[in-house]
């Protein structure tokens, strides 16, 4: 699933490809997957531009010379291909923006898990979803807030976008590990020492994953995500992706929450 730094990939690829031309039409394949009924989405945006871009966890909102602001949420697998119209439409582009510059902006939606829509007001948007601050931008303060008012284990707390917004399953697993906290432990007993290792672990392990453009192999060596093998090639020793990196250990695999999780029994240990 696309989270904070693959949609923090996407806006940069968007700014960097669709600003600044205008709308010629909008090519709509599956109208379920809009959030806005289709005649609206077109009289608000055919003849407006694309003129900046906001992200707020794993959504993008994106502000026209108009005055419409359209949100995306990229579901399980979606994506975004700027491409020339004199070629193929790229498979499973299911929503295309067309510019009267003569290249378009596909929406891939594989899975049809993904939305697209208007919203009048982005903060109201926000409150109304309970979506909490950015996790790059939320305070030491607020998350610590957020964490302290709930009674759960921490890593379920951190996966409720309500406490911080566009951290997923892998990197809730990374930030705890970075941070040296069990997952399991009551997020209400944590002390102020661990919770700023949390936040700071957050912003690290977020800008590390968009330095790299969330390309999980280039990650260092010594963060957990490579013990989920999700880069091992057949030449490579798989053992080595079970062990901790940093004290070699195997990394224990359980369920918290619902959710598969990864840690060090000997870095995060459970008091």
């Amino acid at each position: 699933m696309p989270e904070l730094p693959e949609v923090e990939t996407y806006r940069r690829y968007f700014e960097a490809t669709s600003l600044h031309q205008p709308i010629e039409a909008i090519d709509v394949e599956d109208q379920k997957l809009l959030t806005t009924d289709y005649a609206t989405l077109t009289e608000k945006l055919i003849g407006q531009a694309f003129v900046s871009t906001k992200r707020v966890g794993k959504n993008l909102f994106i502000y026209t010379d108009g005055g419409s602001t359209l949100h995306m949420h990229f579901g399980m697998t979606g994506d975004l291909e700027y491409y020339h119209s004199s070629l193929d439409r790229p498979r499973h582009a299911r929503i295309v923006f067309i510019f009267k510059s003569g290249f378009n902006l596909g929406f891939i939606c594989p899975r049809k898990f993904e939305r697209i829509g208007l919203v009048e007001n982005i903060e109201a948007y926000l409150k109304k979803k309970k979506i909490a601050p950015d996790a790059l931008d939320i305070s030491l303060e607020e998350l610590t807030y957020n964490i302290r008012k709930r009674k759960s284990f921490i890593k379920p707390v951190l996966l409720d976008q309500s406490t911080v917004a566009g951290i997923g399953n892998w990197i809730v697993d990374e930030v705890l590990f970075q941070a040296k906290i069990h997952p399991e432990i009551l997020s209400n007993r944590l002390t102020d020492e661990e919770i700023e290792r949390i936040f700071t672990a957050t912003r690290f392990v977020l800008e590390t994953a968009i330095e790299h453009e969330a390309n999980y192999g280039r990650f260092p060596q010594h963060f957990l995500i490579h013990s989920r093998e999700w880069d091992v090639s057949p030449y490579e020793d798989a053992l080595r992706h079970k062990r901790c990196p940093c004290n070699k250990v195997e990394i224990a695999q359980t369920q918290v929450g619902g959710r598969t999780t990864y840690y060090c029994p000997e870095c995060q240990v459970l008091r």
